[in-house]
């Protein structure tokens, strides 16, 4: 990819609209100091210093997507509570369209609360309920999403397995985006594989993948092979697996080909970057992505874009986004006009 190329794509992210569908989650952490011992039990007393909630599962991608001048629409489901109710008034006041959040009474959000000290989370406390949300609450869902797809370049399913992306509702926005010719790309958990057949996109870390597969990926000639069958059995148009300091591969091909047929697999090489912290970079590797390719980029375009953004990410200390500016900023003279 050309450097002109790649600041034209950087630049017509502005003013994309999309759908974020997916589990909603509330990540607080909590930070402080250990000077004694408790007299109750042997165990640690945390000092607290600091208490901070940041959008988390799905709602991280809107703030990935949203710092990438983006307008999203978010539809999930929170709890009628305290900590539902101040996650709508923060992605509100970040511009998000928030009329496809569903507030469901018979569960609480999804909170993850860390407790950190001396810089080392000591313990991770989670408030949750992970069973498939209500057949009326999946209407609820449905017609979020139909209100907002006629304006929608895309749909971006983000599935953390905590109850919104049923059988049913997955095969139900899969085909309505068919339908209506949206691209809808997934990053699913492993559990939800058979839920996914027939997306344009889907995006899964190595790990997940090889779950998915059923088999590890011991070398490259084990990488092509699994990943090809497994883009093959979920029927989808892009398989991308991302690799951390390897890079990311991925494999095209035609929905409904043969099964014998063999998707083509291309390789893009981690940008090389001092590495902090990893945490999100997923969530911004298929934010950028997803943007990329309803900027009219080929999916080579989107995935060198796409590892930009995370290169941006993983330098930062925890959860983070990109902004075009930093995009643009990051392209170096080592890249410019070479190929990829």
């Amino acid at each position: 990819m050309r450097k002109s190329r790649y600041e034209e794509i950087v630049r017509e992210f502005a003013g994309k609209e999309l759908i974020v569908v997916g589990d909603i989650m509330v990540d607080r952490y909590i930070t402080g100091q250990v000077n004694r011992i408790s007299p109750e039990s042997p165990t640690m007393v945390v000092e607290v210093e600091g208490d901070r909630r940041v959008p988390g599962g799905a709602a991280n991608v809107v703030n990935n997507l949203v710092a990438l001048a983006a307008k999203v629409t978010l539809v999930g489901v929170i709890g009628d509570d305290h900590h539902g109710r101040q996650l709508k008034a923060d992605l509100n006041e970040r511009g998000v369209n928030i009329e496809g959040i569903v507030m469901d009474s018979g569960r609480p959000t999804t909170v993850k609360e860390r407790i950190i000290a001396q810089n080392r989370q000591l313990l991770r406390v989670d408030y949750e309920q992970s069973c498939a949300v209500a057949p009326d609450v999946v209407e609820r869902l449905e017609a979020a999403v139909e209100r907002a797809l006629p304006g929608a370049s895309a749909v971006l399913v983000s599935d953390y397995n905590k109850g919104v992306l049923t059988p049913e509702f997955a095969a139900w926005l899969i085909d309505r985006c068919r339908r209506t010719r949206k691209l809808i790309s997934i990053n699913p958990k492993p559990v939800s594989a058979g839920r996914i057949h027939g997306a344009d996109v889907v995006s899964v870390n190595q790990v997940e993948a090889e779950a998915m597969a059923g088999a590890r990926f011991v070398d490259d000639a084990a990488l092509e092979t699994h990943g090809a069958r497994l883009a093959r059995e979920l029927d989808v148009s892009v398989l991308v697996i991302t690799r951390g300091s390897r890079g990311l591969t991925f494999w095209t091909r035609s929905r409904g080909e043969e099964p014998a047929t063999a998707p083509e697999m291309r390789h893009v090489a981690a940008h090389p970057v001092e590495v902090y912290d990893v945490a999100g970079a997923g969530d911004t590797a298929i934010s950028a992505l997803t943007l990329g390719l309803t900027c009219g980029a080929d999916i080579l375009e989107a995935a060198t874009v796409a590892n930009h953004a995370a290169a941006c990410v993983v330098r930062k200390v925890g959860v983070a986004t990109v902004s075009p500016d930093e995009l643009l900023a990051d392209w170096s003279d080592s890249d410019a006009d070479t190929p990829v």
